[in-house]
């Protein structure tokens, strides 16, 4: 199996209510991390030996884009003009395209936004985490290339 680049790992943002995600998540951003969460139980049984067993009981995909604003960007302006809103004014429509050709798409919650800071001389910052708020709908892609994706 061949190795693939992150970069042919594609994330896409739009509004909720479109069900699409149309603006592509891309231009200028330079790290994309998965800072995702996962809550465990540990029990253990009399029909086993002792050792707790671990359950997973939840899984919270999270994805944080770090890079340079672009104010002409449809992307970066989509979830700047979120960087005010609370509530359900901070839900999106999120996808992400995997390397193996994996789609993965359904509402989502944008925190952490920041376009703006840093020192002088550098341009201005571009910040936001990602989570989907379900379990994404998953389309397999075709299997041809390699399977896998980015994980962060």
């Amino acid at each position: 199996m061949a190795r693939k680049k992150n970069v042919e790992t594609k994330y896409f943002v739009g509004p909720l209510e479109d069900e699409k995600a149309e603006y592509r998540l891309g231009k200028w951003i330079h790290t994309v991390e998965d800072d995702s969460d996962e809550e465990t139980e540990e029990e253990a049984f009399y029909d086993g030996d002792g050792t707790p067993e671990q359950d997973v009981t939840s899984v919270t995909k999270t994805y944080t884009f770090e890079g340079y604003y672009d104010d002409d960007d449809e992307a970066m302006r989509f979830i700047a003009d979120l960087e005010f809103e609370t509530g359900e004014d901070r839900k999106i429509w999120f996808k992400q395209e995997r390397s193996g050709g994996d789609v993965l798409e359904g509402p989502a919650t944008v925190t952490e936004i920041a376009v703006t800071g840093g020192e002088a001389q550098e341009y201005e910052a571009f910040e936001c985490s990602i989570s989907w708020d379900r379990k994404p709908e998953i389309t397999p892609g075709d299997g041809d290339n390699g399977g896998g994706g980015v994980e962060g």
